[in-house]
């Protein structure tokens, strides 16, 4: 008997979640929600200190890496996808960073039309419930919770960054979600009564109480099914998929929506015959709608570690041997309090990285510990550090199928670092970190620089030790952007459905037409809770019209005062 429902989504991820719950929410739509992975009920999951075990275990995360990349001397960097319930916001580092209100003006004016600052903010405040309260810019009874984890007394090096960044000349910010992006504050994390506050968590759990979803896990999503109308139209009608090796069919009344995520969607669409005709041909799939844009326009954010020896032992490095990791756990597990409760980010920064940037460009995670990529002790003794990049890149790169079998992981290209000015935003961001924690907050905490190294200093030695030790932040984005009629490469129109297919849409990140200025979990879930209105066809929620903190004098300068000590590598 054929298997129907009102809507499929595809993916049980940062988006997938939050649209399972609103269209099954009235009762009147049945949903079948797929998704490849299991369960999230793992304490690597729902412990938000264990955040890089689920990022690198296989059975929760699609482990794909980049071809070599030429920017960075042929590296290929590991690029992990949610594969789980809740998706990437079961996995990430449950960073909660909205972005600069100026990232989504910049949206509308790349062709995203009614996506501005102003028109997100209420969903933004739909989808949260701040720890402090709502205010005209947090949310105060929204499914996910937000905090800033211990309110950073959990370790003086959290203040001293602060500190450091006012030393410096830039200025404080109580709410970068808020008022005030641009400056140094606390960090807000996506932690609810010190569990991950996944989208799973948030959306699903109760969702999935409705009678009117259905939810499939370890499936593998084969193509959309799309049928012919006439001349002009096709339509989508339902997914092929696997499960247990056997392939099955459904079908869906409404609408068929990818929320497969960055590089699932991109696949899918690809997989179903839409996208760019020499990437299908090449893959020897048979072309349903040629559709360029589908896999261009690819985004992400780089990151490296700057880190110093922390003169005093009050880092997280003692805390890394069994005995410590056994104790902070069994806490956790007894009340959800302590350091098994945080991410460790609780305090950061927004800079712009010269003069002329309306709004910044550079951002800054602070860790009371130097670890290493793998969160092992980068080496013996205490030791602090800053994961800081620049966050609006103009490199451009693709993410293309290379055959019809859904099994095999796409090649996916970032031409990472390939502008100059990228390579001089690099520049700026490594002497500007370097300043920034010379300042006299850090005094008496500061030992000697572990890396970059003080002899990094020079144009040649910045761009190659960035080269050898960038990594991805993993915010891929972008791959089926939202645009104007009149642009031949945007994939989706400002409601994200897909050019030349009706009821197909996608909602996740690679909608985005630019990368937002911060991590990239809280505007993918805004994203769904704007669609799940315009799926239902719901009233949009009102506009807001709230004040947005610019700094005065952006135009002339770089920050708004002179830094109390000067650093020699910065000239």
């Amino acid at each position: 008997m054929e298997q129907r429902y009102d809507y499929i989504i595809v993916g049980a991820g940062s988006a997938g979640c939050v649209l399972a719950d609103r269209l099954t929410e009235s009762g009147k739509h049945s949903v079948l929600l797929l998704e490849a992975g299991g369960t999230d009920k793992s304490i690597f999951i729902q412990m938000p200190t264990a955040l890089s075990y689920p990022m690198n275990t296989e059975k929760y995360a699609w482990q794909f890496e980049t071809q070599q990349e030429s920017g960075l001397d042929g590296r290929q960097l590991h690029c992990p996808r949610g594969k789980v319930l809740g998706g990437s916001s079961s996995i990430n580092g449950m960073v909660y960073v909205r972005g600069h209100a100026c990232d989504y003006d910049e949206w509308e004016e790349n062709g995203a039309t009614g996506w501005n600052y102003q028109a997100c903010l209420p969903y933004f405040r739909k989808a949260e419930t701040w720890s402090k309260g709502a205010d005209q810019y947090r949310g105060g009874n929204g499914p996910l919770g937000t905090c800033n984890g211990n309110d950073m007394a959990l370790n003086p090096l959290y203040q001293a960054f602060i500190d450091a960044g006012k030393d410096a000349g830039y200025p404080e910010t109580k709410d970068y979600n808020g008022y005030q992006q641009e400056g140094f504050g606390p960090m807000h994390m996506t932690v609810d009564k010190g569990v991950r506050a996944s989208t799973s968590n948030a959306y699903l759990r109760r969702a999935l109480k409705r009678s009117n979803l259905t939810l499939m896990k370890g499936i593998v999503a084969r193509k959309v099914l799309l049928q012919a109308q006439d001349s002009q139209e096709t339509k989508a009608v339902g997914i092929e998929f696997e499960k247990s090796d056997k392939v099955q069919t459904v079908h869906a009344n409404k609408e068929v929506i990818s929320s497969a995520g960055s590089i699932g969607s991109v696949q899918l669409l690809q997989l179903s015959g839409i996208g760019p005709k020499a990437v299908l041909d090449a893959a020897n799939v048979e072309v349903m709608h040629d559709l360029p844009g589908v896999g261009e326009n690819l985004q992400d954010h780089l990151e490296v570690y700057f880190q110093y020896h922390c003169k005093e032992d009050i880092t997280l490095n003692s805390k890394l041997g069994l005995v410590s990791k056994g104790m902070i756990g069994a806490e956790w597990i007894l009340t959800r309090k302590g350091l098994g409760a945080t991410n460790h980010f609780e305090s950061c920064a927004f800079i712009r990285s010269r003069k002329g940037l309306k709004w910044p460009n550079i951002q800054y995670h602070f860790l009371p510990a130097a670890m290493r990529y793998d969160g092992q002790a980068a080496f013996d003794g205490h030791g602090f550090q800053v994961h800081v990049g620049p966050n609006k890149p103009e490199s451009r790169g693709t993410v293309a199928i290379t055959s019809a079998d859904p099994h095999a992981k796409p090649k996916i290209v970032f031409n990472y670092i390939s502008t100059e000015q990228d390579r001089q935003d690099w520049r700026d961001c490594i002497r500007l970190t370097r300043e920034i924690l010379s300042q006299p907050a850090m005094d008496k905490f500061r030992g000697e620089e572990i890396q970059p190294g003080i002899n990094i200093t020079s144009d040649e030695a910045i761009d190659e030790w960035v080269k050898q030790n960038v990594e991805s932040a993993y915010h891929p984005s972008c791959g089926c952007k939202m645009g104007a009629d009149t642009d031949p490469m945007a994939v989706l129109d400002e409601e994200c459905r897909v050019r030349g297919i009706s009821q197909l849409r996608v909602v996740d990140s690679s909608v985005f037409p630019t990368i937002p200025n911060g991590n990239l979990n809280a505007p993918t879930i805004m994203v769904a809770e704007r669609a799940a209105d315009m799926i239902l066809g719901s009233e949009l929620l009102e506009t807001e019209e709230v004040p947005v903190w610019i700094a005065p004098e952006w135009e002339e300068n770089q920050r708004i005062s002179k830094p109390i000590r000067e650093v020699d590598s910065l000239t």
